[in-house]
């Protein structure tokens, strides 16, 4: 009888008109991300073997991915990011073993599950474990897609890594406003095994103001990070970052702002080091997604607040982006990098660069 009254409870209930159950088919793609150039070093000049004075070039992997992501159903996702890189200087891998100097190595770039919250939060919001993208920098590449051209201010100044061992959460604000990303990590970095019992606490909030308004400043987003551990304890590594962006069909530009703290042991000085960069892609596009873009950046770096001495980074190029479908990405882009040091002790010439980069994503 309970059995019948079951049956029949089951029969009325129906689901709500326009209902579309979740899509729970496990899944799974491949992509493959790729880095190329040739460079070529205008200054300072060097010398051979042979003592010829000479500008060096090259041709470069600077990465090479395979991206494996997917879903087991639409709750649990998880993705697996190999990455080849140069790995520069002898680096032991165990007893006996080490790799030589400047070798192409295979190492694990991103590896984590991915509990997704839709179902409950806004959608957009999930909990990660494992090898992941850092708050800040992954966000902030996906507007300054320049990556292959070289990393971000913040990262190339060597303030914090791309990707960490970590559990962390994303949180989407509401209608589209904005976002929180926050988690504790390692701090050492994916490509290196934690050293102590320290973790870094990182967060990052983002706002849209004009998301549901003023389309014309629809693309403007306001961000804070910050950045909190310690190399060993007692021994501060922190970091604040603030940054303005903007997004549009004709130009995207941003603005970012860094302090930070270093104390590598209790027995050294706290060394507080700051600086900004500025950067924008003005762009004219043409055959539907297909464009030409100009990439502008410069950075300011101050290591020590205490030595007036400084270094700034000029980057113009002219970049090709071929026409895609959807997420895919090519890419040509010829550009100059050049670096001046300000009153260093001993002095340091300046370096410039000049580089072709191609861009393979999909």
């Amino acid at each position: 009888m309970v059995s019948a009254f079951t049956r029949i409870v089951s029969a009325q209930v129906t689901p709500a008109a326009g209902y579309t159950p979740p899509d729970d088919t496990p899944s799974i793609r491949v992509g493959v991300t790729i880095y190329t150039d040739f460079t070529y070093q205008p200054s300072p000049d060097v010398t051979d073997t042979d003592g010829n004075v000479i500008n060096p070039s090259s041709f470069n992997v600077a990465r090479s991915y395979i991206n494996v992501t997917g879903n087991l159903n639409h709750i649990v996702a998880f993705r697996i990011t190999p990455d080849v890189t140069r790995e520069s200087g002898l680096v032991t891998l165990g007893p006996g073993s080490t790799i030589s100097n400047d070798s192409l190595v295979f190492r694990v770039k991103y590896a984590f599950a991915q509990i997704n919250l839709d179902d409950w939060l806004p959608k957009g919001t999930w909990v990660r474990l494992g090898i992941q993208q850092t708050p800040l920098l992954d966000y902030e590449e996906g507007i300054y897609r320049y990556r292959f051209q070289g990393t971000t201010f913040t990262e190339r100044e060597g303030f914090y890594n791309s990707a960490d061992g970590g559990a962390s959460i994303r949180i989407n604000l509401p209608s589209n406003y904005g976002e929180i990303h926050g988690g504790f990590y390692n701090g050492e970095g994916y490509a290196r095994p934690e050293v102590n019992d320290q973790k870094a606490f990182e967060i990052r909030g983002t706002v849209r103001p004009f998301a549901r308004n003023a389309p014309i400043l629809r693309g403007l987003r306001i961000t804070g990070f910050a950045f909190a551990d310690n190399y060993i304890k007692d021994a501060e590594r922190s970091r604040v970052v603030g940054q303005v962006t903007f997004e549009s069909k004709y130009a995207s530009a941003g603005f970012d702002a860094i302090k930070a703290h270093d104390q590598p042991s209790i027995r050294n000085a706290d060394v507080e080091a700051s600086g900004w960069s500025w950067w924008a892609t003005p762009k004219l596009p043409f055959e539907s997604t297909a464009s030409v873009e100009a990439l502008l950046r410069y950075d300011h770096l101050q290591p020590n607040a205490l030595v007036p001495a400084d270094r700034t980074r000029t980057i113009a190029g002219v970049a090709y982006w071929f026409k895609n479908q959807g997420s895919y990405q090519s890419a040509l882009l010829v550009d100059y990098d050049g670096q001046t040091f300000h009153n260093f002790v001993p002095a340091q010439p300046k370096q410039t660069r000049v580089a072709l980069h191609a861009l393979i994503n999909f």
